[in-house]
């Protein structure tokens, strides 16, 4: 993306990824577009993630979590009266994060016509899974998907159909969004799924705050996880039937998923 650093009359809009939270992670073009903007827009945790240099100059806009649609009406809003706007979200703002959330508002039948001169870029970043993954190994280095839990925006049965869907595929999990004070059910509803379609030795990973003060990161068997650890700040990732543990070392225990895949002719 190419940023113009003076104002443009129809303004711009990037959907920034800060990933997980650590500096090291904010890649170069997110630092780059968000040094130029003029506003930043995002709930205030996210805001919060922005290193304290680039903080300076532009207006911050905080708002709620759970206020997805209200913020990205708010930042076309500023964006079409000619300010440049960064929405910045953790991780990637493509991964169960803002960008969706943006051209949806854009493309409403009720926005205004200015709105779709607005000139939207997604800037992207590292991804919560994506991170939680390389603390401990190559968890992901075969096939795997990336569901979220929640079913605040869509029906239970609707998670329910992918979990079982993807388990019986053996891919490789990410699970977002796993458990919140309104949904202190689902995960377990989503683990029972997994017990039932994968062996007790299958590794986990849970991931709570990476990249952040306060980040732990756990490696064991699906027999021993203790779901009470879990909150809405923890990535869950569950291997396949191939995924296997690797040798512990300084930095723990190692887990990976094999490039290959066994096939039929072997298997027999």
């Amino acid at each position: 993306m190419t940023v113009d650093p003076e104002p443009r009359p129809a303004g711009w809009l990037a959907v920034v990824g800060l990933g997980p939270g650590d500096p090291n992670w904010l890649l170069p073009e997110a630092r780059d577009v968000i040094s130029h903007a003029t506003d930043l827009v995002g709930y205030q945790t996210y805001l919060d993630l922005v290193p304290p240099e680039l903080r300076v100059s532009p207006k911050l806009h905080a708002s709620d979590n759970g206020a997805e649609l209200g913020r990205a009406r708010h930042a076309l809003a500023l964006a079409s009266a000619g300010r440049r706007v960064a929405v910045v979200s953790s991780g990637d703002p493509g991964v169960f994060a803002m960008a969706s959330a943006v051209f949806e508002a854009q493309s409403a039948a009720d926005a205004p016509d200015d709105w779709q001169l607005v000139d939207v870029h997604v800037v992207p970043g590292v991804t919560a899974a994506l991170a939680t993954a390389a603390r401990v190994g190559a968890p992901l280095g075969h096939d795997w998907c990336c569901i979220s839990l929640s079913d605040n925006l869509k029906p239970w049965s609707i998670v329910e159909r992918r979990l079982i869907g993807a388990l019986d595929a053996d891919f490789a999990l990410a699970l977002y969004n796993p458990v919140s004070r309104q949904r202190p059910t689902r995960l377990a509803d989503a683990f029972a799924l997994i017990r039932a379609r994968r062996a007790g030795t299958t590794p986990i990973v849970l991931g709570r705050d990476v990249g952040r003060p306060g980040e732990r990161v756990r490696a064991l068997s699906l027999r021993d996880v203790d779901l009470s650890e879990c909150d809405m700040r923890t990535v869950i990732l569950v291997g396949s039937s191939t995924t296997r543990f690797g040798a512990s070392g300084p930095a723990g225990q190692r887990v990976f998923t094999p490039r290959w895949y066994p096939s039929e002719s072997t298997e027999r």
